[in-house]
C-alpha cells in the first residue's frame, strides 16, 4: 500500500501520519519525506527518487510529499524547472499536462502490479495556517518547526491553490483516488484519514495464513512436549 500526503505548510501532515499509524507495527511501515532534490536526484528523471522508495510487497509506504511537488512548487517557482536540465524543446506550455499524464500512467502501472494507492490533500485554510505559524513562533519548544521560508511561500497561496485544484482534477482516478480532507481541526483530519486507510485495508480481504495438516501435527507435537515438561 502507498499512502501519499500533500499539503501546505503547517497543515498537519507529520502529526496525522504519527497519530493514524501509531497502532501499526513499525516493521511493516516506511515513511519517506521528500525535500528539495539533491544533485543526484537532479541527474535523473523527476519520478526517480520516489520510485526508489516504493514499498515492498506486504508493507505500507508513506510519502510525506511526493512526485506531486513537481506540479506544485516547480510550477509556482518556474525557475526550479531550469535546474532539471530538460531538453528545451520539452519545456512547453503543456508541460504540466504532460506531467499529469505521466503520473496517471505511473500510478496505473503501480496498481496493475498490486500496489493500493490512497492520496490525501490536507486542506488547511490560510487563516488556520497563520494561527499555527504564530503558535510555533510564540512557543519556544516549537520554534524549530518554523522556517522563514514558510512566510515567503505563504505569499504564493493563490498560486498553490490553483495548482492543487488542477492536479487533483487531473490525477484523481478509480485506482488512485484523492481525498481532500479539511485540516483546520486536527482530530477530524485524523478520523477521515484513518477511516480511508482502514477501508482500503478491509477491501483487500486480508487473513492470517492457513496452517496445513503437516504443520498442525508439528504444533500438536510441540504442545505435547511443552506440557510434558517437569
Amino acid at each position: 500500500m502507498l499512502l501519499i500526503f500533500q499539503a501546505m505548510d503547517a497543515a498537519g501532515k507529520d502529526g496525522t501520519i504519527k497519530h493514524v499509524m501509531s497502532g501499526v507495527n513499525p516493521q511493516g511501515c516506511q515513511v519517506f519525506s521528500f525535500k528539495s532534490p539533491s544533485a543526484q536526484d537532479l541527474n535523473h528523471d523527476y519520478l526517480w527518487r520516489c520510485m526508489t522508495s516504493l514499498p515492498e510487497r506486504g508493507r505500507i509506504g508513506i510519502f510525506n510529499r511526493s512526485y506531486y511537488e513537481e506540479t506544485l512548487v516547480v510550477r509556482v517557482h518556474r525557475e526550479i524547472l531550469d535546474r532539471q536540465r530538460l531538453p528545451q524543446e520539452l519545456v512547453t506550455k503543456n508541460i504540466w499536462k504532460d506531467r499529469y499524464k505521466d503520473i496517471r500512467h505511473f500510478e496505473r502501472y503501480l496498481a496493475r502490479n498490486g500496489v493500493v494507492i490512497r492520496k490525501f490533500f490536507l486542506h488547511v485554510s490560510r487563516k488556520e495556517q497563520r494561527k499555527r505559524f504564530l503558535e510555533r513562533l510564540q512557543t519556544p519548544e516549537k520554534n524549530w518547526k518554523f522556517s522563514t521560508n514558510d512566510i515567503k511561500e505563504r505569499e504564493f497561496w493563490d498560486d498553490y491553490m490553483q495548482a492543487y485544484e488542477e492536479l487533483i482534477r487531473a490525477t484523481a482516478t478509480r485506482h488512485a483516488p484523492w481525498y481532500v480532507v479539511p485540516a483546520d481541526n486536527k482530530w477530524f483530519t485524523r478520523v477521515i484519514v484513518g477511516a480511508a486507510i482502514v477501508g482500503a485495508l478491509a477491501s483487500l480481504g486480508l487473513t492470517y495464513p492457513e496452517v496445513g495438516p503437516e504443520k498442525l501435527k508439528a504444533l500438536a507435537a510441540a504442545k505435547k512436549a511443552l506440557l510434558g515438561e517437569k
